[in-house]
């Protein structure tokens, strides 16, 4: 038994590992894609040679960027069949799909186009180049569409239904899987943070070149493109992390009490801005505080489950008891967690039956199984849970994840802000050290927050690796723990070499390059 536990937490850490080393390449892809479009296409309208050129300074770092996330991302595809093997036979023909889609589609696209991108230059016609990079754009955005539609389907399962024969989920309805609104959410909340982290790098970059005293004019221009470029995609971030609070209050209750570290729900909840866990508060106890020293937003919660101040939002303790939200925003008394893993159980048994009797070639008997996996299956995944505590996922790891991100969303709001202040109306600032350190010091604080949103959103969902059908731990691959502990180490270091190498490179090409006029170099 202590095996397979240290056969899931391994397993789920080099998932983890994994997935964060990727999510460290993919918003810069994200957002520098659109950024170099852009510049291009101020090269090909006004046909300045100089714009040809910074577009060229910032393409390059982009490609830097684009060949590590490749390589994670390849190798965070190929763990779904190494390491969750259960997890893709279970329910392959739905998530495969997307995955298939990206691969054939956005793939294709960032790969075809992205040679000319590169390669084309004074060999193809200013706009066809220019539309080759714009496709790049695209397809990078098209790639993270589908990723992001496998992992709504993950979080919010819709259009599939359980097929005992084959003892697997088919999917009944790919339109419901792809235009799932968790996933329409999440994509355009990703895409638009990856704007903002493309915009502060830009910004940082520029900021370093200002204090460096090399190709003022260019960084100028540049951090004042990542500063418009950032505030845009705050703005697009702040609109739809709205609406994903909306979905995750309908459909992951147990996450959004998890961020807030709320255990008891009231009318007109109030929203945590600040607080400290209380670390010794338990499920089901109801007399200790949750927070010390929480500085609270009256009726904010409320408001971000359901735009009504007035909404009861359930916490922790709630939940497990059967109180929730219906999709109305109204206060229901649905099934109990307890009451879940015992009709959990009930569609397992049900599923042994139909097997035995599918053996046994008694038609009878697989009729009556089937009726009662369709009425049970709802809460298949709670038959695998020992108690209802089981699907509380960290709550502290997803509160603090929750601050952080917040937090420093708000910082980079004001620092664009104040970034587009200096350009436009006191450009003496462009010149000061502090500003350039603000600027630099923004770097990793982006990156910060981009993980600490994705910490969030999949911490948050814990146990579930299909919320209410799948838990983590039946998940796995019939593994050996040593060897996912081996390959999790030998992945960090690989992992960390290939970080180190992406920064190095890109350190010694933005020193060398700022060296020359990059406006007026005819061969950058």
């Amino acid at each position: 038994m202590n095996d397979i536990f240290s056969l899931v937490d391994w397993s789920r850490a080099q998932f983890a590992l994994t997935a964060m080393y990727h999510w460290l390449f993919v918003p810069l892809t994200i957002g520098l894609s659109v950024i170099v479009a852009i510049m291009e296409s101020i090269y090909v309208r006004t046909g300045k040679t100089g714009w040809k050129n910074i577009t060229k300074f910032w393409m390059t770092l982009f490609g830097i960027n684009f060949a590590c996330g490749v390589a994670t991302g390849i190798i965070l595809e190929f763990e779904f069949g190494t390491n969750w093997s259960n997890y893709s036979w279970f329910v392959g023909d739905i998530f495969g799909a997307p995955l298939a889609i990206e691969g054939i589609l956005a793939f294709f696209m960032e790969a075809t186009f992205v040679a000319v991108m590169f390669f084309g230059w004074n060999k193809v016609s200013k706009r066809f180049h220019l539309v080759s990079t714009w496709l790049v754009a695209v397809g990078v955005s098209l790639s993270a569409l589908w990723i992001l539609v496998a992992n709504a389907w993950m979080q919010n399962p819709v259009g599939m239904e359980f097929d005992p024969a084959q003892m697997r989920n088919t999917m009944t309805d790919f339109w419901s899987v792809a235009f799932n609104a968790v996933a329409m959410n999440k994509f355009f909340h990703a895409v638009a943070s990856g704007w903002i982290l493309a915009g502060v790098f830009v910004m940082g970059v520029s900021a370093w070149m200002l204090w460096k005293k090399r190709n003022i004019d260019m960084s100028r221009t540049s951090l004042q493109i990542g500063a418009w470029f950032g505030l845009v995609g705050i703005v697009l971030t702040l609109w739809t992390g709205d609406g994903s609070a909306v979905q995750v209050a309908k459909v992951q209750p147990m996450k959004l009490a998890a961020m807030e570290g709320l255990y008891n729900g009231k009318v007109g909840q109030e929203l945590v801005g600040f607080g400290l866990l209380n670390t010794d508060k338990e499920v089901g106890d109801t007399e200790k505080e949750a927070i010390h020293y929480e500085i609270s937003i009256p009726y904010g919660l409320s408001i971000l489950a359901n735009h009504d101040m007035n909404t009861f939002v359930p916490g922790i303790n709630d939940l497990i008891d059967g109180v929730a939200l219906s999709p109305e925003g109204d206060t229901v008394n649905t099934v109990s967690y307890a009451d879940r893993i015992t009709i959990g159980k009930k569609a397992q048994d049900a599923l042994r039956a139909y097997d035995n009797a599918l053996r046994a070639n008694d038609s009878i008997a697989m009729q009556a199984a089937l009726v009662d996996i369709k009425d049970n299956y709802k809460y298949f995944g709670y038959g695998f849970l020992d108690k209802p505590e089981d699907a509380v996922p960290p709550v502290a790891l997803t509160f603090y994840a929750f601050r952080v991100m917040v937090m420093l969303g708000g910082y980079l709001l004001l620092l664009c802000i104040l970034a587009i202040f200096a350009c436009r109306w006191r450009t003496s600032w462009l010149e000061k050290s502090w500003f350039h350190l603000v600027a630099m010091i923004s770097i990793p604080l982006v990156w910060i927050c981009s993980q600490a949103g994705w910490i969030v959103a999949e911490v948050g969902r814990q146990p579930w690796v299909i919320q209410d059908l799948m838990p983590t731990g039946v998940a796995i691959s019939d593994l050996n723990a040593g060897s996912v502990q081996f390959t999790f180490w030998l992945f960090a270091v690989l992992f960390t070499m290939l970080l180190v190498a992406e920064i190095s490179i890109m350190l010694r090409y933005i020193s060398k390059t700022s060296k020359t006029d990059i406006e007026n170099n005819p061969h950058i």
